[in-house]
């Protein structure tokens, strides 16, 4: 949230105007990117499924576009999901823990991994990267879809659960990049024989001439 009296670009306002599922469906790394993109002219107002109708309307409203159908392209207009961990065939591979962008699924390696549900917005990134198809995902607004299936809180909440892990890794990449040990100083190559021969050469060449002088 922008402070009081702020200045808010229309990229922010189209970002706080999108369900913050992460879910990359539009074609962008997160709902920021695609924000971005829409209030550069480079990406249109209907590519959010999570958003829906509804959430058309609201670029449209922000950017003064005309209103379009939501491109089947980038997906459909569905209920809001969670994930569902089945714990008896998780392997504790961790890939799910990687892939998830609001660090909604916690678990150790070779351990069993569980879904802390109101952190996870249902973006099915840990879907393709399970490799024993353990994630199922469940139906959690009935029949609301779009915007009628999310509140405001909740955006707010997937939006601050997002930029929370991105804190992290970049943290946890640079104190890794600090770890690295230096190596130690290499000591001089050795001289090239071919090239010392030149060098010797040359030199006595130069006291040649300089004794004709």
């Amino acid at each position: 949230m922008a402070p009081a009296g702020a200045c808010v670009s229309l990229a922010d306002r189209i970002d706080a105007a999108l369900p913050q599922t992460q879910c990359t469906r539009c074609g962008y790394p997160d709902c920021a990117s695609y924000a971005r993109a829409v209030a550069s002219g480079e990406a249109e107002i209907n590519q959010c499924p999570p958003g829906g109708s509804q959430g058309i309307a609201r670029l449209a409203t922000l950017t003064g576009r005309p209103l379009l159908p939501l491109s089947p392209a980038h997906g459909q207009e569905a209920p809001r999901t969670v994930a569902v961990i089945d714990e008896n065939w998780c392997i504790g591979c961790t890939l799910c823990l990687k892939a998830c962008p609001t660090d909604a699924i916690v678990g150790l390696n070779k351990r069993m991994h569980t879904v802390i549900t109101p952190h996870c917005t249902g973006c099915e990134l840990c879907l393709p990267v399970c490799p024993v198809d353990c994630i199922q995902m469940e139906n959690a607004s009935g029949q609301a879809t779009g915007w009628a299936a999310w509140s405001l809180p909740q955006a707010e909440h997937a939006r601050a659960r997002y930029r929370g892990r991105q804190a992290r890794l970049q943290r946890e990449a640079c104190e890794a990049e600090q770890a690295v040990p230096v190596a130690p100083p290499q000591a001089p190559a050795e001289q090239d024989p071919k090239r010392a021969a030149i060098a010797a050469a040359l030199a006595r060449a130069r006291a040649q001439r300089t004794a004709q002088g």
